[in-house]
């Protein structure tokens, strides 16, 4: 079928109702810009999942940053997405505004450069994300154990694509198919969707980013209603295997985990902690609490499971606003909430 065809395809849809999920925050950002929604039928529903490695980090991690940050000789180093995310009670951000060590870098590279200037201080990198940004932790861990350096260390937040996925199927999610995540499907691959694909009778079509893409992707879920299998439609970067490469310097340094996701609580083997024999490394990760509700109010549980839309949250845009976020999905750009408010979306 050329474009042509998939939009009229999509436009006229008249089967079952399908709600399909999209499990990548940038699948989400790139919806909401190419107007995706309004090109299909009533009929075909787009649901945001937990697809945003900044919306699902939990309120207690962010609390040990601040901690961290608060601690004499210690410099808390991460990417500028997550300096406004809030922990219990405050953020990074607000944070450093009141003395706290804190500085935001563009490359994980630069933290050597910190680090070699100031061998007196501890910088302590928060390693946040899904399988997409883990090969990058383990490269920088692996440039720290081979030039022994002292004064680098992680606190993770690390998560996994299947196990939450495998989590929202089991626990009455109501989706009928899910748009796979382009970016993790370079590392991981494709076929590691192929066992949740056949577990629940659920078609998985691995997507790329631009609008053409992504209708073509989710013309192809359509037609394979009810059909346990896996798509790529993403074959100029996404092969059957993945990045053997890096799924291997992954796994040398970290190990499956129970991990707590923010709004979700917690979920076994979703996620990456670093193993027993480099616990000189981490500053903590394994001892962090389940995740807390900043507002008891705050539905951001449901909304990731695809039960709910954002606009239906009684806090939606007037306590929780991405000013002033109340969970979980209306704190980055790529959650599901601030692009429900951002694009003024009611689908």
């Amino acid at each position: 079928m050329n474009l042509n065809d998939v939009k009229e395809f999509l436009a006229r849809y008249d089967g079952p109702e399908m709600n399909i999920m999209e499990v990548c925050g940038s699948h989400t950002a790139a919806i909401a810009k190419y107007g995706i929604p309004g090109l299909l039928s009533p009929k075909i529903h787009l649901i945001s999942g937990p697809g945003c490695p900044v919306c699902v980090t939990p309120s207690a991690y962010v609390d040990r940053l601040i901690d961290l940050a608060l601690t004499p000789h210690m410099c808390v180093v991460t990417f500028g997405d997550l300096m406004r995310v809030p922990g219990s009670g405050k953020s990074l951000s607000i944070v450093k505004g009141e003395g706290a060590r804190v500085e935001m870098v563009y490359s994980p590279a630069d933290v050597f450069e910190m680090a070699e200037k100031e061998p007196e201080t501890t910088f302590v990198f928060a390693a946040v994300g899904f399988e997409t940004t883990a090969p990058v932790y383990a490269l920088v861990l692996d440039q720290i154990v081979r030039n022994d350096i002292k004064n680098v260390k992680l606190l993770t937040a690390l998560k996994t694509m299947p196990a939450v996925i495998d989590h929202l199927c089991a626990n009455g999610a109501p989706i009928q198919g899910y748009i796979a995540p382009g970016h993790v499907s370079v590392v991981t691959g494709s076929n590691v969707f192929a066992p949740l694909a056949e577990k629940y009778s659920i078609p998985f079509g691995v997507s790329g980013f631009k609008g053409a893409e992504m209708l073509i992707a989710i013309c192809g879920i359509v037609k394979a209603y009810g059909c346990g299998k896996v798509m790529n439609f993403y074959p100029s970067v996404v092969t059957a295997e993945g990045n053997t490469a890096a799924q291997q310097m992954v796994s040398r340094y970290f190990e499956p985990a129970e991990a707590a996701w923010r709004g979700m609580g917690m979920i076994p083997g979703s996620g990456l902690i670093l193993r027993e024999e480099f616990s000189e490394f981490d500053m903590g990760s394994r001892d962090l609490a389940e995740d807390v509700k900043i507002n008891k109010g705050c539905c951001c549980d449901r909304v990731l499971m695809g039960k709910l839309r954002p606009y239906e949250c009684p806090l939606f845009g007037r306590v929780c606003t991405p000013l002033n976020p109340q969970g979980a999905c209306m704190v980055s750009t790529e959650g599901s909430c601030f692009s429900y408010f951002a694009n003024k979306r009611r689908d």
